[in-house]
């Protein structure tokens, strides 16, 4: 796997079942659904994409989170804002937002820590 580049799309939609017929049409294959409106497909060995459906009210958003291999080794320079500093996921990564010039938010994400044990 490789260790740098685009780890995850974050998608969110008003309909999970398009939006994951319409991922599926260009060739991703369902890696699990979670039961109620998300779920996460990916094609071959590249990014997965988790698609999320959310309310009718809500304008649907992408997000792109992108690969660090060792969150422990990482270190952000002067010029990036952490928002929020690696915390680990339920669903088995560990997270962290940034903020670029322009004031988008970026996900970094690497794998959670083998052994289990809190980071700190």
């Amino acid at each position: 796997m490789p260790t740098e580049g685009i780890e995850a799309v974050f998608l969110e939609t008003h309909n999970w079942g398009k939006a994951a017929g319409f991922f599926q049409a260009l060739g991703f294959e369902l890696e699990f659904s979670t039961g109620h409106g998300s779920g996460q497909l990916r094609n071959g060995d590249g990014p997965y994409v988790f698609i999320a459906e959310i309310p009718e009210d809500r304008e649907p958003q992408v997000r792109l989170a992108l690969r660090v291999p060792d969150p422990e080794a990482f270190h952000a320079g002067p010029q990036v804002e952490v928002v929020t500093p690696f915390t680990d996921t339920h669903y088995g990564t560990r997270e962290m937002t940034v903020r670029d010039p322009d004031g988008r938010l970026w996900s970094l994400q690497a794998p959670a820590k083998p052994d289990g044990t809190e980071q700190g």
